[in-house]
This record gives structure tokens, sequence and C-alpha cells, in this order.
């Protein structure tokens, strides 16, 4: 064997950061040394894996096809290591989700996570749909769960668990009283709804097919507790996820607003890259994530 597992640490760290420099920042290693490794396991074997695109350093063909391998590799020897330190189950298990699913969703699973793994490590990033599908291409997490529909090659996505959007406003808004809303009061309405690109916005733009380009929106928050919080102080309507609205119906701060007509539902998911190594932690992860889902 030619290669060392520090040159696949280097490859891998310039495939992310696409930059000699910030790779030997993350590796702890000087400018110099990173380049000398990359160079060495591209000549041990007669081969590019780079092209280089102004200041940039990019994955040719034959990058991004090792890519996913070396990613398997330094994962396995990572369980290796542990199982020689007797310590099988540590490592920081990286999860990406939306935001209904991280603020509302995951602390539970973590919970249970640690419980049944007490060496276990969980870093959790919230991001929108887009912004987490772009993660799990790029090996900067683990595991995805999201609210959008996604279709990438590269993804093996499965549903996870049933949700909903409702409509929603403050208690003293005028449309609060009445016991459905019609097309017209939806077109005539302010709204303030979630960024493009959440998997949110993908539901609602869907649900309100046909009254789209005739909707006032006031507003495009990327955070639900600020939807909310407009709301509230009647700034306009919304629609978001029933599980992030629970409460505040309970205290009567917001109110749901019938909208039979128009078709809300969706599906959540889990997402993996399809060439992403399952070790002990991610398997664990994907069976708690089953033991919660719902039909």
């Amino acid at each position: 064997m030619h290669f060392s597992l520090k040159q696949l640490q280097v490859f891998l760290a310039v495939a992310h950061h696409r930059n000699v420099s910030r790779a030997a920042e993350q590796l702890a290693m000087s400018q110099s040394a990173c380049s000398s490794a990359l160079k060495d396991l591209e000549s041990q074997y007669g081969l590019q894996l780079f092209d280089r695109v102004g200041k940039r350093l990019q994955a040719n063909e034959l990058g991004d096809y090792l890519r996913p391998k070396a990613e398997a590799l330094l994962a396995q020897a990572r369980e290796f290591e542990q199982a020689l330190s007797q310590q099988p189950d540590a490592g920081e298990l990286r999860v990406g989700a939306t935001l209904t699913i991280g603020n509302y969703l995951a602390v539970s699973l973590i919970n249970r996570y640690i419980h049944d793994n007490s060496t276990g490590k969980v870093k959790l990033e919230v991001a929108n749909t887009e912004q987490i599908t772009e993660r799990l291409l790029n090996f900067d997490i683990d595991v995805g769960m999201i609210e959008g529909e996604v279709q990438h090659p590269a993804l093996s996505v499965q549903r996870w668990r049933s949700d909903e959007l409702v409509c929603f406003c403050a208690p003293d808004h005028p449309l609060a009283k009445q016991q459905h809303l019609t097309d017209v009061d939806l077109e005539n309405a302010l709204w303030i709804l979630r960024e493009k690109g959440s998997g949110t916005r993908q539901t609602f733009d869907r649900g309100m097919h046909g009254l789209l380009p005739n909707l006032h929106i006031s507003l495009e928050l990327q955070h639900t507790e600020a939807i909310k919080r407009a709301v509230e102080a009647g700034l306009g309507i919304s629609c978001l996820s029933r599980i992030s609205l629970e409460d505040a119906f309970k205290r009567g701060s917001l109110v749901p607003l019938q909208t039979p007509h128009r078709d809300f539902s969706r599906d959540l998911y889990l997402a993996t890259h399809k060439q992403k190594y399952r070790g002990v932690g991610l398997n664990r992860w994907l069976v708690i994530c089953e033991s919660y889902a719902n039909s």
C-alpha cells in the first residue's frame, strides 16, 4: 500500500476547502507539508486529482470519484482506532437538520442517543433544505433530516414521518373569526413566510398552486420563531409546521386558520450520501429515528 492515511486526510481537506492553506490550517500542518503530501499522493500514482480554477483547487472527475472512497476509508480507520482503544462507540456524529426538525424534534433524538450511548457526541447543525443537501454532498455531515423534497443521484433519501403546515394569525386579526378562508381571503392577506430554499416554503408554494402570483408577501424570514413573533404582533398571517405551532395554539397567542381546499401535507425525510460509510453511531441514530417515526 503506497498511500498513507495522512495523505488521504490532506486530499479530503483540500477537496473540502478547495484551498491548500485552509486545508493545512484544519489539519494543523504547515502549508508546504500539506502541499507536499498532496503532490506525493498524485505523483506516486501518476495522476492529477484537482484542476486549478483561479486561486482555488477544484476536484476533477477522478478526484470526485475517489473522494467518497477516501471518506469511507478514513471513517473505518477511525472506527478501528476506537475499537483498539476499547471505545467502539466513541466519536462525534454530525447531524444536519432543517429548522422545524432541529428546533422541535432533534432534542428528543439526541437525548435518546446519548442515553443509549454515554460516550457518544452529537454535533447538530440547523439550516434550510438546500444548505443541508449541499453539506451532505460535501461530506460535512453524516446524516440530514430535511423537510423539503430532494432528488439527487448521490443521495439516499427515505421517508421518515408525516407533517402538515397550518395557516395561522394573531387572535385579534380580522381573519381569526372566520370558519374557513377562501382563495380571495388568501390573496388579500399580508403574508410572512419562510425564505425560498426551505422545505416549509417548498410545501407552502405547492399548496398555494394557482395563487402564488397574486399573494402579497410582505416579509420573508429564515427563522420560525421570528415569523411567529411577527404574526403575534399583527404584521400579517403565515403558514408553518403544526409541530412548531402546538404550544402557541395551546396558549392562545396564535390561532389556526382553516384552509380545507388547500393541501399542506408533507413528509419529513432522512438523507445520507449513498457512498457514506455507516459506522456504529450513524446506524444507531437511524434506528432511533425509525422509533420516532409515525405512519
